[in-house]
């Protein structure tokens, strides 16, 4: 059984941390969803860390580890506190492989819905966008600026795996991300609590388009509302001051989904 001193795992254990990660191009993919999804793609995961209590719960998933001809490793419960970012950790962990594309495949082949987080520091609301974006059917998340690390492990944990299902793409000039947006053909929208259009009022959500998301804190920044084609707010019918970002992208991406699959 390996230990926190397993030096295996005192490896896995760099990747908590942004340089080990991109060290090593690999990251940590904690709890059986993420790891259930890490699975789906052949060659990605490269050991598999599990504590005897979350064999028990999780059986199936080191049957499709074993399949897959992943590396298996039992691990104390110390040694799975030592890999886990959370209070209580489930006790099952993957080493992956890094799951961000490049600017260019990740707009290939004509999107028609884009999330685009520019500047967002906060983890769980970068991952539940991801998440968001997987369900609203969005062909690319794209992470601009000084955004978070998709990889970062609350980000990880908030995508509950939709981070493996659709393409993930770091940029940081902000120029770069948004002029290939509009070559990919997509009409640059910025969410933005303080626009004068609201969804209700919007006439070209039908249209491709990439959704501009800034931090909870800030905002989109200025120069990026400059360069949008249109800036649209979530309305508010009640008493609510805001919407948190996680929320507001939800609202957004749904409206263009609705709208791109609504007959004509």
């Amino acid at each position: 059984m390996c230990t926190e001193r397993t030096p295996r795992v005192a490896a896995a254990r760099q990747l908590a941390r942004r340089t080990g990660r991109t060290r090593a191009g690999r990251f940590l993919a904690e709890g059986a969803q993420a790891v259930r999804e890490a699975l789906r793609w052949p060659g990605r995961v490269h050991e598999l860390f599990f504590t005897a209590q979350a064999a028990e719960r999780n059986p199936e998933l080191l049957d499709a580890a074993r399949d897959a001809g992943v590396p298996l490793s039992e691990i104390t419960e110390r040694a799975a506190a030592g890999l886990s970012e959370t209070v209580t950790p489930q006790g099952i962990v993957a080493v992956c492989d890094t799951v961000d594309v490049s600017l260019e495949r990740a707009l290939a082949g004509r999107p028609k819905l884009v999330a685009v987080l520019v500047g967002v520091a906060d983890p769980g609301n970068a991952g539940t966008v991801s998440r968001v974006a997987d369900a609203a059917g969005a062909d690319a998340v794209i992470f601009a600026g000084d955004t978070v690390d998709p990889h970062n492990g609350k980000c990880v944990r908030a995508s509950t795996g939709s981070l493996f299902h659709l393409p993930i793409a770091r940029e940081r000039d902000l120029t770069t991300v948004l002029d290939a947006c509009r070559a990919a053909g997509l009409r640059l929208v910025a969410a933005d609590g303080n626009a004068a259009d609201d969804l209700d009022t919007a006439g070209a959500l039908a249209e491709p388009t990439a959704w501009l998301f800034g931090s909870e804190a800030h905002g989109v920044p200025g120069e990026v509302l400059a360069a949008a084609d249109e800036a649209l707010r979530v309305p508010i019918y009640g008493d609510a001051e805001s919407l948190n970002l996680a929320t507001a992208a939800a609202v957004c991406l749904y409206a263009s989904a609705r709208a791109h699959r609504s007959p004509e």
